[in-house]
């Protein structure tokens, strides 16, 4: 086959067809024989020139062997080709594995992606970055500067969850992220979450097979098997600049270049009224008649079938010509359309009128069905017994109050839910409207009854639950707003909501609040005690006064009277999380204890719980904190651990050793061990009465003279101020 009838070939098929195999099979190379310019086939019987650098396909006829592409010095199987969508499909075997089925004992062992670097190639957006195995964290970072692009977590309890992850990509035994345009190598490192946790020992029934991180076409779902090499979408274009940047594009007469959404370069299109190879100098358009001949058309000339005709206007008739009849108006015509027009005005009128009424029966039907399935019944039944102390709302009232769920009103988003931002109509209350991702079926008893008891809830450092609404999908819960933001914000964000960083005073403070209402959650205050199981500093909001306001009861649950505890999935923030509750499920009120004491190492440090910015044990926050309590010299050690602008305002070291001391206990791994929320929220009181009194007595001391100093009665010092003395 000549050079010019291969480039010919793609001009006889459909514009619309750029796909040339089936993805679930190789063709070999007979099958390959119309390929789109500039890809072209190279074999030992081929001597097609290069076009440009890196589309040459490769191909053996002698054996009929599948089309491969030769990129990081390597052949690889193509499996499609597509001009009109500019990618490549490949297929690679690129995984990072480590486990039973591991070859070296590294715990976080490092891999490449496959390496496009010097190749008109990047990664395409539709690929899915893609971990499967049991408690394994896998992130894709930019070689260059070390930014992660990519990753994600997929957790097991059991081997049999390790198994079922294999049917669907849902976080247990299998997790999927997006991967960003524009990149062409980046590396991956794969880690056990057990040995970021600190586990003692790796389950036997977890141990079984591996653990693997790979990237792959996203429209695929055979990641299931480890053993067969899987495909992944390639972007390609021309060069590495855009359109502006080339002095002059390759595209064809009737082309014009526009930039790669996912690539480094540029690729060209035919325009409007043209089809075919956009890189080819060949044309085969028709020539407008009408632009390129002389006419006397009195009003329009159309072009068709390489003559013209002259036309006339709706509701004239004519041959339309200066010279000849012209075009004549049509009373008959007029009549028809004026009277074929009122009919479809009524008709169109009518069918509005039907069609929303449908719609509105159907939205009825439907919110009614979401009320019943949400336990609406059960709701208005605690309403009528006077147990229910909050409004339920309508559907419509939430939509006017937050401009139909608006995205410029959405405040925050969480791994339960986005909060938005809405203002209540007619009294004009701002309030903080909860959409949940998903709601459990199975527990909407449990979810009404725990919904009736935050209602009953009214303390200080706890965000109000104003109401509810059953008549969508998925309930919406209605809170007080508090305008000031997270503590998380105010500790970790550059651009904090109130100027200034948070004083010793206010983060004690925080601290105290947080502890009281805890433990005011924890008692029989409420009826039933209710354990948060997500405490974290960004569930913890801050008023105007940064009073603190616990938040997000998205993921709490109820223990009864009579049980200690209760067995749950393992739900919680990395950082945070209990390893006890994280390795039996079982949830007690000291799983709340242990991601609070987390919260006081953050109040202590202005440090992010886990951050791998920082290296070994280090990245855990809590774990370097008890090495450092575990030191000869616990003091010096816990002294270089905390912020020492906190030291420096508290004027001595004590009472920050004293919260970090306190924090220890809390972080213990055993939960017996751990004090009660109560007991914390009493010791941390004391320590705010201390630190005010000792402020007290130091400004009263300064303001006295030596000599008068010397003269005070020591019988009327109180306890602190003896000790200060």
């Amino acid at each position: 086959m000549s050079l010019i009838s291969l480039f010919l070939l793609p001009w006889l098929l459909p514009s619309s067809s750029s796909t040339f195999i089936d993805p679930g099979a190789l063709f070999g190379c007979s099958e390959w024989e119309n390929v789109f310019y500039p890809f072209g086939i190279r074999s030992e019987h081929s001597t097609l020139h290069e076009p440009y650098s890196g589309f040459d396909l490769y191909c053996n006829s002698s054996t009929n062997s599948s089309l491969k592409v030769l990129i990081g010095g390597s052949l690889i199987d193509v499996v499609e080709i597509s001009l009109k969508g500019g990618y490549l499909s490949v297929l690679v075997d690129h995984a990072i594995r480590f486990g039973s089925c591991s070859r070296t004992s590294d715990r976080t062992p490092k891999g490449n992606l496959l390496d496009l670097r010097g190749t008109p190639y990047a990664f395409h957006t539709r690929n899915k970055f893609t971990v499967l195995g049991c408690d394994a964290m896998a992130t894709v970072r930019d070689p260059l500067n070390g930014d992660i692009l990519s990753g994600c977590v997929a957790f097991c309890v059991s081997y049999a969850d390790k198994q079922r992850g294999q049917s669907h990509c849902s976080g247990v035994g299998c997790c999927q992220d997006v991967f960003p345009p524009r990149h062409q190598y980046a590396t991956v490192e794969l880690h056990s979450i057990r040995n970021l946790t600190k586990s003692m020992e790796l389950r036997t029934n977890l141990s079984e097979g591996c653990n693997e991180a790979f990237l792959m076409d996203g429209n695929e779902s055979s990641y299931a098997d480890p053993s067969i090499k899987r495909p992944i979408v390639l972007d390609w274009s021309i060069g590495n600049k855009s359109c502006k940047d080339v002095p002059s594009p390759i595209c064809g007469p009737n082309a014009s270049c526009y930039n790669s959404s996912d690539g480094l370069g540029y690729r060209c299109k035919c325009n409007d009224g043209y089809e075919g190879n956009p890189y080819l100098d060949l044309q085969f358009a028709e020539i407008d008649q009408c632009k390129y001949h002389e006419h006397n058309c009195s009003w329009k000339c159309q072009s068709k079938g390489g003559r013209y005709h002259c036309a006339c206007p709706p509701g004239t008739k004519g041959d339309g010509k200066k010279d000849g009849v012209g075009c004549t108006r049509d009373t008959y015509i007029e009549i028809g359309l004026g009277t074929g027009l009122a009919l479809l005005v009524i008709l169109l009128t009518i069918g509005f009128w039907f069609f929303c009424e449908l719609k509105k029966r159907k939205q009825r039907k439907l919110k009614l069905k979401n009320f019943l399935q949400n336990g609406g019944l059960l709701l208005r039944q605690y309403v009528s017994e006077n147990q229910f102390f909050a409004r339920i709302f309508t559907i419509e009232e939430l939509e006017r109050a937050t401009d139909n769920f608006n995205e410029k009103n959405v405040v925050g988003r969480g791994g339960y839910g986005t909060v938005y931002r809405g203002t209540l109509l007619p009294d004009g209350e701002v309030v903080a409207i909860k959409k949940s991702k998903f709601v459990d079926e199975t527990q909407i008893e449990q979810f009404i009854n725990e919904v009736v008891i935050l209602s009953k809830i009214t303390h200080r450092n706890v965000v109000k639950l104003l109401g509810c609404c059953l008549e969508t999908h998925v309930p919406l819960l209605v809170y007080e707003f508090i305008s000031n933001g997270t503590l998380s914000q105010h500790l970790h964000e550059q651009k904090r909501p109130t100027s200034g960083r948070l004083s010793w005073e206010t983060r004690l403070r925080i601290a105290a609040e947080t502890a009281r209402a805890l433990a005011f959650l924890h008692c029989k205050a409420a009826s039933v005690p209710v354990v948060h199981r997500d405490v974290k500093s960004a569930n913890i909001l801050l008023d105007e006064n940064c009073t603190a306001k616990v938040s997000d009861f998205g993921a709490s649950r109820l223990i009864p009277m009579n049980q200690t505890h209760v067995t749950t999935l393992v739900q919680g923030t990395i950082g945070y999380l209990d390893p006890e509750y994280f390795q039996t499920s079982q949830l007690t009120e000291k799983s709340d204890v242990y991601s609070f004491g987390v919260v006081l190492l953050e109040l202590l440090t202005t440090e992010k719980p886990l951050s791998f910015s920082r290296v070994g044990t280090v990245r855990n926050m809590a774990s370097h904190f008890l090495e450092c309590m575990e030191e000869k010299d616990s003091r010096v050690g816990v002294l270089e651990f905390l912020d020492r602008q906190l030291v420096w305002e508290a004027r001595t070291a004590l009472p920050v050793l004293a919260v970090a001391q306190l924090a220890r206990r809390c972080l213990n791994w055993n939960g017996e061990d751990r004090p009660t929320m109560t007991e914390v929220a009493i010791e941390l009181s004391a320590l705010r009465r201390l630190a005010m009194q000792s402020e007290e007595w130091r400004d009263r001391r300064s303001s006295m003279s030596p000599r008068r100093l010397d003269a005070v009665d020591e019988s009327m010092l109180n306890e602190e101020d003896r000790l200060l003395l």
